[in-house]
């Protein structure tokens, strides 16, 4: 049975494509490793894609190639959705699962495609997609048609449809921009000519909040995507910084000094129901929620160094968390809450490490120096982080195995803060 969906002027401002012309600074990929295994998949030419804006299955095939499970069989094929398929032909041509479909254009200026995916090695039919979707909207259904090929092959859900955040600096100028996870579509939220950092994404993808000097001191804010208003939640004496939603959008987690050291607090999205959560003599910040929203991860240097600590989202004794290193920052938790990523300075670099913290053990993740802002992808299977080439900011992705290596360049500018947005429904 066909799953149909339609894609339309909604999902626009859901995926926040309503904002201030495309910024110059695109964002391109480079590739390096491949996962462990891989799942070799032909993706046939959708007859009737050349009428679309963009080539479809040139996108999917960009997709599966970066997240590094798959590999791409070459083939010059041109099947249909309604194409009968030749099971044993596509095994001998090294292909264990085949991806077909096709694109008409509608009366009403919309596009119709169709997709479905066979397991060759079963003789079976995987999945059946139909999409109506808007001509702006065609690189989102490829990247939802990506995301399906994933989840129905690996069991994971895929990221390709997600969206990401980062703050980039051209000259004087500082941009919050937000992008398809390929970096494709990259569109400006705020500009500035003071610092914006620290972005975090609501759980619902329409919000972003984060920290902005432009009133010549460190303010939190909160943008909403789909409306284009923002507003104010912390604006305290001293420094309001490092804000983190809880699972629920509900509340934020923040660094204030209001009081003094920077401590750690929560307080209500709207700005209300301020309550403070940590009480040392030391500096406590970067704050993140646990996933089931129990516990927050931050950074303190109590102990004389900085280290990760956990406490509970009522207060009390904290936890120490990493203990390896002598200079421990930016935790961010996995969506299963299985694993801790963070940064640590070890031989005088500066570099992402995972702490697996069902069983201890830890693994560096990053070949790069100067590491910064780790950020997990939905699905918990990669990390985004800011680091630096030829003197210059840019993101990089691993896989959570640090097989997979991606570095995300742009020819203009410093790029920095990436934060990856959740799924989107």
């Amino acid at each position: 049975m066909r799953n149909v969906r339609y894609l339309t002027s909604i999902a626009v401002a859901a995926v926040g494509l309503a904002f201030a012309p495309a910024s110059q600074a695109q964002l391109r990929f480079e590739i390096t490793g491949v996962g462990a295994t891989q799942i070799p998949i032909a993706i046939t030419a959708f007859p009737g894609e050349e009428a679309a804006p963009q080539q479809i299955t040139a996108i999917i095939k960009a997709d599966l190639a970066r997240s590094g499970v798959f590999k791409l069989i070459d083939n010059s094929d041109a099947l249909s959705d309604s194409s009968t398929i030749n099971y044993a032909d596509w095994q001998k041509r090294g292909a264990n699962a085949l991806a077909v479909g096709s694109v008409q254009r509608l009366a009403d200026g919309r596009f119709d495609v169709r997709y479905r995916l066979f397991d060759t090695v079963q003789s079976s039919q995987l999945s059946a997609l139909s999409f109506g979707s808007q001509s702006q909207l065609i690189r989102l259904t490829a990247h939802k048609i990506a995301d399906d090929i994933y989840q129905k092959l690996t069991g994971i859900p895929g990221i390709f449809s997600t969206r990401i955040a980062y703050v980039t600096k051209s000259g004087s100028e500082y941009r919050l921009e937000v992008a398809d996870a390929d970096g494709e579509g990259n569109q400006v939220a705020l500009r500035s000519n003071e610092p914006i950092i620290s972005p975090s994404w609501s759980p619902d993808g329409t919000k972003v909040a984060y920290v902005s000097f432009e009133a010549k001191k460190p303010i939190v804010y909160i943008q909403n995507l789909v409306t284009r208003q923002r507003s104010i939640v912390a604006n305290f004496k001293g420094s309001n910084s490092a804000p983190s939603w809880s699972p629920d959008g509900s509340r934020l987690a923040v660094a204030l000094s209001r009081d003094g050291l920077t401590q750690v607090y929560v307080i209500n999205a709207d700005g209300s129901g301020l309550r403070r959560l940590t009480n040392t003599s030391g500096i406590d910040t970067e704050p993140r929620f646990s996933p089931d929203g129990g516990s927050i991860y931050f950074t303190s240097d109590r102990s004389g160094g900085p280290q990760i600590y956990k406490v509970s989202v009522d207060g009390g004794n904290a936890q120490r968390v990493t203990f390896n290193g002598s200079y421990n920052i930016s935790p961010r938790i996995s969506p299963d809450g299985k694993t801790l990523a963070f940064i640590s300075r070890r031989d005088g670099r500066f570099q992402l490490y995972a702490l697996d913290l069902t069983n201890g053990q830890e693994q560096r993740l990053s070949d790069t120096d100067r590491d910064q802002s780790p950020s997990f992808a939905p699905n918990g299977k990669y990390i985004m982080y800011a680091t630096e080439a030829g003197r210059r900011g840019s993101l990089a992705i691993v896989s959570v195995d640090g097989r997979v290596k991606q570095r995300l360049t742009t020819q203009v500018g410093d790029i920095r803060e990436p934060t990856w947005g959740p799924f989107m429904k």
